[in-house]
């Protein structure tokens, strides 16, 4: 049975929709710490809520098996609604640090029901093409992360919770349209009950092993990249004593850009393969966190700009192709699980980034800021070579 061609751009745009909730409240930031006189230092608390809450979601779906028990539709509509609830929480008029963070915190639990499920959804209908499949999916959740960027651009002369009412509407937009027009794919296999055994099974198998690895490493690094972007552009901007740059706007192009990589490794890799790609992406990455100094110094602001939107780019182009791995080297029917599973360490791990390059930005040089970052890539790199070449299908 062959998937129909508009099945794709629907879990693409409903993708899109639900993923903006992610940096929602990161792009109302200075406002929200305005409105509700907090510190500066809540910016990494408020982050790292929603990669906390993240974790605990996927640790919950795949202990239950989620995914794989029930249709993963339904399961995408129902987080889609709830997490929008929470979202709008941040508008509340008394709101506390505490309460902000359990707003967060529940958007990024029911997230969990979203990003992965959707993986899932796709894996069940792109059987052959999955790591082209999952470039389009993840570039859609890249300028849904972006996307409250642009908002924030736009409305700038209005009240700040204009961004968050519309990114909750387009969450809920997302969650029906999936539901209403996306059935389980011809390639589900649903398991019957929860297997509690599946999360240490999976990593039994060295290939699986091997595409964690190199995942886990590429997490090091990307969101605590998304996350500091502004600041890096505020550090340079400093450095160079320039004038203002306009700084949701360039945040929206250098976090956005990391869509069309996304999309175009999945071409590059049905020519030489998911691995390689994956592992190019990972090493270029690698060498923007070493390099970082000496563009703060020394470069220009169209070169440093331009630096960005490539890191911006390559950061997340290993993306969608470590999730293929990840899906192909998975029994099937914990397929779901085994994505879930990977999600929820991974995020684990941006949460342990982002603290300590909140920590560091009092610490160290601002222009050193972003070193730190360059030991995901490198270990990503050698988990994925030592634990052995990962069987693809492409």
């Amino acid at each position: 049975m062959k998937p129909s061609s508009r099945i794709l751009p629907i879990i693409v745009f409903s993708q899109f929709c639900c993923t903006s909730l992610w940096f929602a409240g990161n792009a109302v930031m200075p406002d929200l710490l305005s409105s509700f006189s907090l510190e500066p230092t809540a910016l990494g608390s408020l982050t790292s809520a929603v990669q906390f809450g993240f974790i605990i979601g996927t640790l919950v779906f795949a202990v239950l098996s989620i995914a794989d028990r029930f249709s993963p539709s339904k399961v995408f509509f129902v987080c889609a609604l709830i997490g929008s609830l929470f979202n709008l929480g941040g508008v509340w008029d008394g709101n506390t640090l505490i309460s902000l963070i359990s707003t967060r915190f529940g958007t990024g639990f029911f997230l969990a029901g979203i990003y992965p499920v959707g993986m899932k959804i796709a894996s069940d209908y792109f059987e052959k093409g999955l790591g082209k499949s999952l470039g389009f999916l993840v570039g859609a959740l890249v300028l849904g992360t972006a996307f409250p960027h642009l908002l924030k651009e736009f409305t700038q002369n209005i009240q700040w919770e204009i961004v968050i009412y519309i990114t909750s509407a387009l969450a809920t937009l997302g969650g029906i349209l999936l539901l209403l027009l996306v059935p389980d794919g011809p390639f589900q296999k649903r398991s019957q009950k929860p297997d509690f055994s599946a999360f240490f099974q999976v990593f039994k198998k060295k290939d699986f092993r091997a595409s964690a690895l190199g995942y886990f490493g590429h997490m090091w690094e990307l969101y605590a990249f998304w996350v500091f972007v502004p600041l890096a552009l505020s550090i340079y901007q400093d450095q160079q004593e320039l004038s203002t740059f306009n700084i949701p706007l360039l945040s929206f192009v250098i976090i956005g850009a990391g869509s069309l990589s996304c999309i175009s490794g999945g071409y590059i890799s049905e020519f030489i393969g998911v691995r390689k790609t994956a592992s190019i992406s990972l090493f270029l990455s690698g060498m923007c966190c070493l390099l970082s100094p000496l563009l703060i110094l020394y470069s220009s602001p169209a070169v440093f700009i331009t630096f960005l939107i490539l890191w911006g780019m390559v950061v997340i182009a290993d993306s969608p192709l470590f999730s293929t791995l990840v899906a192909q080297n998975a029994p099937a029917e914990i397929k779901g699980t085994a994505l879930t599973i990977v999600n929820s360490i991974g995020f684990a791990i941006t949460i342990v980034s982002i603290q300590i390059l909140n920590y560091l930005r009092i610490e160290l040089a601002p222009s050193l800021l972003f070193l730190i970052l360059a030991l995901g890539p490198l270990l990503g790199l050698f988990g994925l070579y030592k634990n052995g070449s990962a069987k693809v299908i492409v």
